[in-house]
């Protein structure tokens, strides 16, 4: 049954949501003492100072509209993130101490940049390293860092014009290895490596155009130069060790273990590393000896530990593994495994306490082309089908796991059945799953969302006429090129953060999305002209049939305002229902109150979409004609004449989805 959207301050789902008491957690390998903690319990996500003996947390930050990245020191010593302009990660790299102070600009010379990709400090705590990016295109700059609290200007190692991230330096700050795509049309990596001191190429690993390499962390002890990577080149992800000062090379093939397996950590004493198996999106840990090539198996509950591209478990103090853990029903929360089998878990940091919710599943079915898709599945009580929510997430070069999502929980609440995929191009698949999205961007993307739709429909989960798509960055775009793509699909799209049209984002975007479509595309919008009209939500603007929700930043430099302002005008001129919502920030916000607003529209938006009052409403209407009861009190909605919509008469909500 359908439920009208709970909007009290004690709903459940808003419950959920304060109890996400930990949304990132580091400590400082060199100082195990200190560590940062990403939370909210102010109602805004900031950055803690967290003192791990005691639990202690101290806030190191409050900038408005809330900080979710940043980086600590491996000495412990500063905060280092990106002081930028509300949010449109374009400004400095500053650090903060701490033991909390005003902020210090590292680089108060420069001209403001584009930085998305996290920057890196050596272990000695010698060298700061970042990649900043602008109308020049890629690059690498580093300065040095003194015992005093002082700094040297940066000095620039390196430039390019192709896509580069995944900055990483050695130990003592010799060597800084990136992530390149020099040698690829798409986003294929391969790594060089650069003396820090003057910037002279040291090395580069590549393995050809069937393979990519991403780094992961230099070895931990001072003059030791082995890197710890990752490479797909057998067709799924595995750890490599390189060194760039011998060009010696080890592979560890791991036969064994079937998947992704994806290396984190260095022991302190560089002997053991720390991996993690993804198999169908399960994760499992592992301890790998590197004198014996012995594989051990960590004993662990179920659940998400790894997050690629975010961050995963570490080697903590007392030969003890640190993990953020979560699944489905538990918040995050920092947990420590004792012993090198694990097995003796304790609560180093607990998280909040949330009403019950509903599981997710694992799921699996096929697309089109018959290609195993993997997603997770929550119901609610009762007998189906259900009105049904079809989530895509961003990236696209992340995936779904067993992790605690508060948002997937709102939609069960309120009668929905919920289903997350992980589309073509996620990763932990698979090279060939992630890479075929590869200059075809939202082909095969939405072909899987199609084929989630049928089988939904197929096994009695989801009512054929409710189902509504909904995503959030590139799942935000994917909703917007599927009511489109497939506009009898569909009851309605829910579309955050999204992109509409791919040629007016690069002409609009920082230079480090503008370097990120390219690579993605194959090309320019001059180059590629017909891929990118092929892949635009807006050339098939005049098909979508369903009623828009659009939730967009008006601050947002990777998704920006233009293309959205000219898919709502469009949409408008054909009479099609659409609702665009602005907000002051950039790409999301770290605000709980605002993140309410969003899910509220949300649910009422879905509700006025699906309710059977709302369907059985006249085409038009009188001024002051009732229509029905208002999704968001109950109150009568009144008609508005001309305008196609209807307004309550209690709290002033108007549903544009039936005037």
């Amino acid at each position: 049954m359908l439920h009208l959207p709970q909007t009290a301050a004690d709903a459940p789902w808003k419950e959920r949501f304060r109890a996400l008491g930990i949304l990132g957690a580091q400590s400082a390998p060199a100082s195990p003492g200190r560590g940062v903690v990403f939370s909210a319990p102010s109602g805004e996500v900031q950055i803690y100072a967290w003192d791990i003996p005691s639990g202690r947390l101290a806030p190191l930050t409050d900038r408005p509209g809330g900080l979710w990245q940043g980086l600590l020191s491996p000495d412990g010593r500063y905060l280092y993130y990106l002081e930028d302009q509300g949010g449109n990660e374009i400004g400095h790299y500053v650090r903060r101490p701490w033991e909390g102070g005003p902020a210090q600009d590292l680089t108060p010379a420069m001209a403001p940049y584009s930085a998305v990709y996290q920057p890196a400090v050596s272990r000695s705590g010698t060298l700061f390293g970042f990649t900043p990016v602008d109308s020049q295109g890629f690059h690498l700059d580093c300065l040095d860092l003194y015992p005093n609290g002082t700094f040297s200007a940066p000095r620039r190692l390196y430039s390019t014009s192709k896509l580069a991230q995944d900055l990483v330096l050695s130990a003592g700050g010799e060597i800084a290895v990136l992530a390149t795509t020099e040698r690829s049309a798409a986003r294929q990596y391969s790594l060089l490596a650069f003396a820090t001191v003057d910037g002279a190429r040291l090395g580069e690993l590549w393995d050809g155009p069937a393979g990519s390499l991403r780094p992961v962390q230099f070895a931990p002890i001072a003059g030791d130069t082995r890197l710890l990577a990752m490479t797909n080149q057998t067709g799924a992800n595995r750890p490599v060790i390189w060194n760039p000062r011998t060009g010696e090379r080890t592979d560890l093939a791991l036969a064994e273990l079937s998947g992704e397996v994806l290396p984190w950590d260095w022991s302190p004493a560089g002997d053991r590393l720390l991996l993690c198996q993804i198999d169908q999106a399960r994760q499992q840990l592992y301890i790998y000896e590197l004198a014996t090539g012995a594989l051990r198996r960590v004993s662990h509950p179920g659940g998400t530990y790894c997050r690629p591209g975010a961050g995963g478990p570490w080697f903590g103090p007392a030969g003890e593994i640190f993990a953020l853990w979560e699944d489905s029903i538990h918040p995050p929360q920092v947990i420590a495994l004792a012993g090198p089998a694990g097995g003796g878990l304790r609560v180093v940091l607990a998280g909040g306490n949330p009403p019950p919710g509903r599981p997710l599943e694992s799921i699996t079915f096929r697309s089109s082309d018959g290609q195993e898709i993997q997603g997770w599945l929550g119901r609610p009580e009762g007998p189906g089908p259900f009105p049904t929510i079809l989530e895509t997430h961003g990236g696209p070069h992340i995936a779904e796991s067993d992790s605690f999502a508060p948002l997937s929980q709102a939609w069960i609440d309120h009668g929905y059945a919920y289903l997350t995929i992980n589309y073509r191009g996620s990763t932990t698949f698979g090279r060939s799953f992630q890479e075929q999205i590869w200059g075809d961007m939202g082909h095969w993307e939405v072909e899987d969302m199609v084929a989630a739709r049928d089988w939904l429909i197929a096994q009695g989960i989801a009512r054929p006429d409710a189902v509504l798509l909904t995503g959030a960055s590139y799942g935000g775009y994917l909703t917007l090129l599927a009511l489109g793509r497939y506009p009898d699909r569909w009851a309605g799209g829910l579309a955050v953060v999204a992109d509409a049209d791919l040629t007016l984002s690069y002409a609009d975007a920082s230079e480090t999305f503008r370097g990120w479509l390219v690579a993605m595309m194959g090309g320019t919008p001059e180059e590629k002209p017909e891929q990118y009209q092929v892949s635009s939500p807006l050339t098939y603007v005049d098909q979508v049939q369903a009623p828009v929700l659009i939730i967009q930043g008006r601050n947002d430099t990777r998704c920006p305002a233009r293309p959205i302002e000219v898919f709502e005008s469009r949409l408008r001129a054909r009479g099609r229902p659409i609702e665009v919502h602005w907000f002051e920030a950039g790409h999301g916000s770290g605000s709980l109150e605002q993140i309410f607003d969003f899910q509220e529209r949300m649910l009422r938006f879905a509700y006025a979409c699906l309710a059977p009052a709302a369907s059985a409403r006249p085409p038009t209407g009188q001024d002051g004609e009732a229509i029905g009861p208002c999704p968001n009190c109950g109150a009568p909605m009144n008609a508005i004449r001309g305008s196609k919509q209807a307004v309550c008469a209690n709290c002033g909500f108007k549903d544009s989805c039936c005037y």
